[in-house]
């Protein structure tokens, strides 16, 4: 890897290095190191650029969860060294809410929450990061409605949903696209549960993925539960415009293949919540990253982000 540190192997073997210095040894400084000056951070919130951004977003969340991990569940990775690599990093995270912030005061509960992160890193930084953590599932934790905690961000801004659109990624980085028929029909396993008013098996063969996690920091299993659960999301749902950003699988000798697709969808919000009914006819943008494991070209498990907080601070925003 032209540019990296040469204690790096790979990819793969970088961001579980820089991970591990910066949570697991709290040497928050070290992100000068790993991330670059002007380092772009979108998540379905919030649009951040710089490095100080990183900073001051690792130390609040320090701050509420003092003792949050971050354990690596896989790295599933792409492009080159010359336009940049890319590396979907799943992340596991326990923790606990013993300070102030965001989240609201103290209730020092034990929270679980799954993060995903795609970032663009060359010549030994991240240069640009997409971010989408289940931040219903840390709200459910904690004993607040996702609608609620909305409402509460929404207040910091008077109302308004403000996330400013992110710069296009770095120069000479192109985000690979499947393109062969095999990527695409795990794609539009998730382009059908939101915009098909029946949406199909996962491709045709009678089997969904029997193990799937969803947000709100829920695990369903068997494939029956994961086409009632989206049918059921859809129910809320009016989606439009489907457009996937990345997508990629890995083939790996020794275990399972696993896939990494980011994707957004336009969409209205059609649900019955009473705080709602003056706001519904918003267009929605729903941000996700989703990975998956394959054996044998069939998807046995899933891991859908999509930050539902994100999702009502839209549909409440003035």
């Amino acid at each position: 890897m032209r540019g990296f540190d040469t204690e790096f192997r790979d990819l793969d073997h970088y961001i579980r290095v820089i991970t591990d210095r910066i949570w697991e040894g709290r040497q928050i400084e070290r992100i000068r190191d790993y991330y670059s000056e002007g380092c772009v951070v979108e998540t379905p919130s919030i649009t951040t650029v710089g490095v100080e951004a990183v900073i001051k977003g690792t130390r609040d969340t320090l701050l509420q969860f003092p003792d949050r991990r971050l354990l690596a569940e896989d790295v599933v990775v792409s492009g080159d060294e010359n336009g940049g690599f890319l590396s979907s990093h799943r992340i596991f995270s326990p923790m606990t809410h013993v300070g102030p912030g965001v989240f609201g005061q103290p209730t020092f509960k034990t929270v679980f929450a799954r993060t995903i992160a795609d970032c663009v890193c060359k010549e030994n930084r991240i240069i640009h990061e997409w971010l989408v953590r289940d931040q219903s599932a840390i709200a459910k934790n904690i004993g607040i409605e996702p609608q609620d905690l909305a409402l509460q961000w929404l207040g910091r801004t008077d109302g308004h949903f403000t996330k400013e659109k992110a710069p296009k990624p770095p120069q000479g980085y192109f985000s690979h696209i499947g393109t062969d028929l095999e990527i695409e029909s795990y794609v539009s396993h998730w382009r059908s549960f939101l915009l098909d008013d029946k949406p199909r098996e996962f491709l045709g063969r009678g089997h969904v993925p029997i193990i799937a996690a969803v947000p709100g920091g829920k695990t369903i299993v068997g494939g029956d539960a994961v086409s009632e659960h989206w049918t059921t999301w859809k129910e809320s749902w009016e989606a439009h415009q489907f457009v996937c950003e990345h997508a990629v699988i890995n083939r790996r000798e020794d275990r399972h293949d696993t896939l990494a697709a980011r994707w957004r969808a336009h969409a209205t919000y059609k649900g019955n919540d009473p705080r709602a009914t003056q706001h519904s006819k918003h267009e929605i943008e729903i941000m996700a990253i989703c990975h998956a494991d394959l054996i044998d070209g069939q998807l046995i498990r899933e891991w859908v982000l999509i930050d539902e907080v994100a999702l009502w601070m839209q549909i409440l925003s003035h």
